[in-house]
């Protein structure tokens, strides 16, 4: 298997290139840069492994929620190799992979993502770990954070992560009996290809390419004038 991996979410901008259990990534915390590195990433990865586009099994993308620009970058960077190279695409949740690179790290098994959404609110979920990638514990969503409620509160050992957590510190801490913050926990593509590869794994089919799309999850993104 041989599958690139993009994420564009919110400042970090990063490629990877997964094949046969290995991974190599370029990455860089540049934000409003995207544009610039990506491309640029990506001929690196595929220059170093000696393949072209063509001789790809599939393109894995983080698909949202995060910054509105960021998302169409990676969503159309996707969907220009792969009609190029007619590949099959793979979304990613962006909150998943931000769990599964706080796994990866810190080994942790429970973690709670919120990304700040701006406008007062933030887009979070919970993931679990089974067998070795994180699962959703509960519906991804756009919330304002003194309105959350965890049903897990009483469970231990959680993890925050995402800049939501560097926004709202104490009303996030709020809603856990117990939980460790790491705010500066971003997204990392060898995180969006391992959630890929998992779910290629385990039966869930590839997308073709004009359904590499963004996820929002917000659709009121302006408040008009009375």
């Amino acid at each position: 298997m041989k599958l690139l991996a993009l994420d564009t979410t919110e400042s970090a901008c990063s490629a990877a290139l997964l094949i046969d259990g290995g991974a190599t990534q370029r990455f860089r915390d540049e934000p409003r840069a995207h544009g610039r590195l990506i491309l640029g990433m990506i001929d690196e990865l595929l220059g170093e492994a000696g393949l072209s586009p063509t001789q790809l099994d599939g393109i894995a993308f983080g698909r949202g929620p995060g910054s509105f620009t960021g998302l169409r970058i990676a969503a159309g960077v996707t969907q220009g190799i792969a009609f190029g190279a007619d590949l099959p695409v793979s979304p990613v949740s962006s909150l998943r992979a931000l769990a599964q690179g706080v796994h990866r790290e810190r080994g942790a098994s429970r973690v709670f993502v919120a990304l700040d959404a701006r406008m007062r609110e933030i887009y979070c979920g919970a993931f679990g770990l089974e067998k070795g990638v994180m699962r959703a514990l509960d519906q991804e969503k756009v919330i304002q954070p003194q309105r959350l409620h965890v049903d897990t509160r009483a469970e231990s050992g959680w993890v925050g992560a995402g800049s939501g957590w560097r926004a709202y510190p104490e009303v996030l801490s709020n809603s856990f009996d117990s939980v460790l913050p790491f705010p500066d926990a971003v997204c990392h593509a060898i995180d969006v290809g391992a959630c890929a590869l998992a779910d290629l794994r385990g039966g869930i089919a590839p997308l073709p390419a004009e359904q590499a799309v963004p996820v929002y999850l917000r659709d009121r993104v302006a408040t008009p004038k009375l």
